[in-house]
């Protein structure tokens, strides 16, 4: 049976990562993985008592994550549809390239830790194309926005969801996760805008100042400021509820989106009721990526099955005793999260490694959510980030890897000596 566990996994595992060359949609891989996993283990079984309660306690972690992200998401959608990001944007408006590059990695940075890397990128690259008329410059720029928003996701419980599933899980407390990881992520960032920025000194962006006027602002969209301030305050808040409550971060995520709900319908009674229709809550609810929500859940459900199976504790004993260091396991972990969907692989790690031996803030839970949140900039293909810039963009993976790999590699083992220079440093 472990075998074929293991055999249906890696067929899974190999659907996903070659996702685009076949056509077959991530999520239906990860489902398909699950349920076959899952009637294996379940014919397998002697008892079917043990089992329902494994399935029960796998559901129950599943769906703290996925009510969690449908949350962050519905928020997210809310203060899109009021324009309320670009209370932020809108106010970038220096045409020299050194200086808007830092402006875009930064305001990325921020952005990216209090959303997700995804939308963050989707905003700030789509604000690239008002900003930046060639096509040369704006594909560099469009490469800083992908490694700062792994970078400014990683530091953060809500940020990226690798960091966001360690945090749920327990392996990680968010205080803990920001005072570790903020300065290694800043140098991830910092060292590849430096010399991106270099690259691009004394340039000025081609695009005719009228048309950076005609970025549409806040004002356009009653309310939108509102949303953009209540929406960024639940989801800052949500870890203080976390912290003061012990309840769990979906709690409070589903508490903050039922107050926002509140506010826009209150803000919105007057409006007419087909404009006010593409504001409500209700619309944003049917705008989020249920895609990826799907796959989130058949991934964590495979790798369940591997874990309830011993499977993972057995690979994580074999890498011990292959490899022997746990910082250089886990910065493996974090390249090859740039070929691989890191999902998988925390979800895999975080069964491979108990509470009980590494406690909650254990230097191996930190390093991981570090390494699997920006390993994933070495390549194009490697985060959500990189695949959404590299479909708006129509980046290549031979010119990111010729123009970008080499600069997030270098942040990436910037950032990590750093983090392993600060625990020496304790």
């Amino acid at each position: 049976m472990l075998t074929t566990l293991v055999i249906l996994f890696v067929l899974s595992y190999a659907a996903i990562a070659l996702e685009h060359p076949l056509k077959i949609s991530k999520s239906a891989s990860a489902l398909i993985g699950a349920g076959a996993m899952w009637t294996v283990y379940a014919l397998g079984a002697a008892d079917a008592h043990a089992l329902g309660e494994q399935l029960g306690e796998s559901l129950i972690a599943t769906a703290q994550i996925v009510f969690f992200l449908m949350g962050a998401m519905t928020i997210v959608e809310v203060v899109d549809a009021h324009h309320g990001f670009e209370v932020v944007t809108s106010r970038i408006k220096t045409s020299r390239l050194p200086t808007l590059m830092v402006l875009i990695g930064v305001v990325t940075f921020v952005l990216s830790a209090i959303l997700d890397n995804l939308t963050t990128t989707i905003v700030m690259v789509s604000l690239l194309r008002k900003l930046i008329d060639r096509r040369d410059d704006r594909l560099l720029f469009a490469g800083v926005v992908i490694i700062a928003a792994n970078a400014g996701g990683a530091w953060s419980p809500i940020g990226d969801v690798t960091t966001t599933m360690l945090w749920i899980g327990g392996q990680v407390t968010g205080q803990a996760v920001v005072t570790s990881l903020l300065l290694p992520s800043m140098v991830c960032l910092a060292l590849p805008l430096s010399i991106a920025a270099f690259m691009v000194r004394g340039r000025t962006a081609a695009i005719p100042q009228p048309e950076l006027d005609a970025c549409v602002g806040p004002h356009r969209v009653h309310g939108g400021g509102i949303m953009f301030v209540l929406g960024l305050a639940i989801l800052l808040a949500v870890p203080v509820f976390k912290t003061v409550t012990h309840l769990p971060p979906f709690m409070g995520i589903l508490f903050g989106l039922g107050l926002l709900w509140l506010v826009g319908d209150i803000l919105h009674r007057g409006t007419d009721d087909r404009d006010r229709q593409r504001l409500t809550l209700a619309h944003a609810l049917s705008r989020i990526d249920m895609a990826s929500i799907m796959f989130f859940v058949g991934i964590l459900l495979a790798v369940a099955t591997l874990e309830h199976t011993h499977v993972l504790k057995s690979l994580a004993t074999w890498l011990d005793h292959a490899v022997g260091r746990q910082d250089l396991i886990v910065l493996i972990i974090g390249i090859a999260s740039a070929v691989v969907d890191n999902v998988p692989l925390v979800a895999a790690t975080m069964g491979m490694y108990d509470l009980a031996t590494y406690p909650t803030d254990h230097f191996l839970w930190q390093f991981l959510a570090y390494c699997a949140g920006t390993g994933g900039s070495i390549l194009v293909i490697g985060s959500a980030a990189g695949v959404a810039a590299m479909g708006l963009e129509r980046i290549e993976f031979g010119w990111y890897v010729r123009n970008i790999s080499l600069l997030a590699l270098l942040g990436y083992l910037g950032g990590a000596a750093t983090y392993l220079l600060q625990g020496l440093a304790r």
